[in-house]
């Protein structure tokens, strides 16, 4: 079993910055890819971002330029940099990890970006 805690979350004005973090409870080494989803009310969890083990990274549309991904394989952590942030992006953030072969998520941290 695989535990992921997130933090980070918060209130912050249009243009502002938020970083989240996650932190696993196994080595890095066991995990392959880590990474980042979101949830808006009345919407689908969709893709943030993602990193593999080796470094390789993924973003949606929607944020790539703003959020940067990133790892931190020694404290078997992951990291959301989220900048000038506008109120879609307002949502629950998710941190997940691929551990073969299953895919372990967080309880969720709230983002609200206000106009």
């Amino acid at each position: 079993q695989v535990q992921l805690v997130e933090s980070g979350g918060g209130l912050v004005q249009a243009g502002g910055s938020l970083r989240l973090s996650c932190a696993a409870s196994v080595s890095s080494f066991s995990i392959n890819a880590m990474g980042w989803y979101r949830q808006a009310p009345g919407k689908q969890r969709e893709l943030v971002a993602t990193m593999t083990r080796s470094g390789s990274t993924d973003y949606a549309d929607s944020v790539k330029g703003r959020f940067t991904i990133s790892r931190d394989n020694a404290k078997n952590a992951v990291y959301l940099q989220m900048n000038s942030l506008k109120p879609e992006d307002t949502a629950v953030y998710y941190c997940c990890a691929g551990v073969a072969p299953y895919v372990y998520w967080g309880q969720g941290t709230q983002v609200t970006v206000s106009s």
